[in-house]
């Protein structure tokens, strides 16, 4: 597996500027375009005259209490996994990396099963998927003998080891769950934003992991460079190692609770950034943010859409989108790459 190229060069204002310009834009449109459409359509200038002037009708209250939850909701979940997949392919220094294949979200997703199973809800199935998520980032890390001496490949081969076992737990509990149960916790982990509310904790969770990730992201660049380099420089590598992993693991059990376990979206995000500005985790960590935001907003349109008033889960979508997106990735890296 080729191990993430680190290039430090500055990439130019005018180009960076674009980027965060367009992303921004893009965000706007998307969101206007998800709350016009669905399997009742509302024009979209009268969309944005329910979010200036919030008129009452029916128009209003699909816009207001049942699109715009959700849209705001898409965008931060969209936006946790993405900054999650860009710290833990900065961590292990590989370009596989992400929540999905390193098991964390595997592990939020057991327990919350496991309390969906038994008629739980609320703080018990946030609770659930936190430890879940905690307790796969302490296996990985006491299997793989990070302990001893960190070695990513191992790190990486350990985390898909383990999602595979949680993958298996998951089954089980299909299996053995009630009928009457069953249907709710299979769209549920494939991934839906029917009943996801968004709340001021989970905001504040993705705008804590953010301001956190810029503070370390020049010591993350160091990091990405070589372990060595970094510590000749000051960075508590080990320290910089454990923060970042319960970092992403933390993003990864808040974007279970509230839309299931969606894959992709850590994966392929971080990847298409690095290619238009480069590895600079300044950057790269808030475009992240903004894209993968954008990518599950923009599924989730379509999974309301596509069949409508029928609804797809959004976690097939961000798959359908992301292995084509993911192959034309890896041409493009490898046309780069050759002399």
């Amino acid at each position: 597996m080729a191990l993430l190229n680190i290039n430090l060069h500055s990439t130019p204002r005018y180009r960076i500027a674009l980027l965060f310009g367009a992303l921004i834009a893009a965000a706007a449109i998307t969101g206007l375009v998800s709350l016009a459409g669905g399997s009742v359509t509302v024009p979209l200038r009268e969309v944005i005259g329910i979010l200036i002037e919030r008129p009452p009708g029916i128009n209003s209250q699909i816009v207001l209490d049942l699109r715009l939850p959700r849209v705001i909701s898409g965008f931060v979940v969209g936006g946790m996994l993405a900054l999650a997949g860009a710290l833990m392919q900065v961590l292990l220094r590989n370009p596989l990396a992400e929540p999905y294949i390193l098991g964390v979200s595997g592990g939020a997703s057991v327990f919350a099963l496991l309390a969906i199973s038994m008629g739980l809800a609320g703080v018990w199935l946030t609770l659930g998927a936190c430890f879940g998520a905690l307790l796969t980032m302490f296996m990985v890390f006491v299997f793989s003998g990070s302990g001893a001496g960190w070695n990513p490949l191992k790190v990486l081969l350990t985390g898909v080891v383990i999602a595979a076992g949680w993958g298996a737990v998951i089954s089980f509990l299909l299996a053995v769950s009630p009928a009457a149960k069953l249907h709710n916790m299979l769209f549920w982990l494939m991934g839906d934003l029917s009943f996801s509310q968004p709340g001021g904790h989970y905001y504040l969770v993705l705008v804590v992991a953010v301001i956190l990730a810029m503070y370390f992201s020049r010591a993350l660049n160091l990091l990405a460079v070589g372990d060595l380099q970094a510590a000749a420089l000051g960075v508590s590598v080990n320290r910089l190692r454990i923060i970042t992993y319960f970092l992403a693991s933390i993003l990864t059990a808040t974007a279970v609770i509230q839309a299931g376990s969606i894959g992709f979206i850590g994966l392929i995000i971080p990847h298409a950034v690095r290619l238009l500005i480069g590895n600079d985790n300044r950057l790269l960590l808030p475009a992240s943010v903004l894209a993968g935001g954008i990518l599950l907003v923009f599924a989730d349109m379509l999974a309301r859409t596509l069949l409508a008033p029928r609804q797809l889960p959004v976690g097939v979508l961000t798959a359908l989108i992301g292995v084509p997106v993911f192959l034309l990735l890896l041409q493009s890296t490898a046309a780069r790459q050759r002399p």
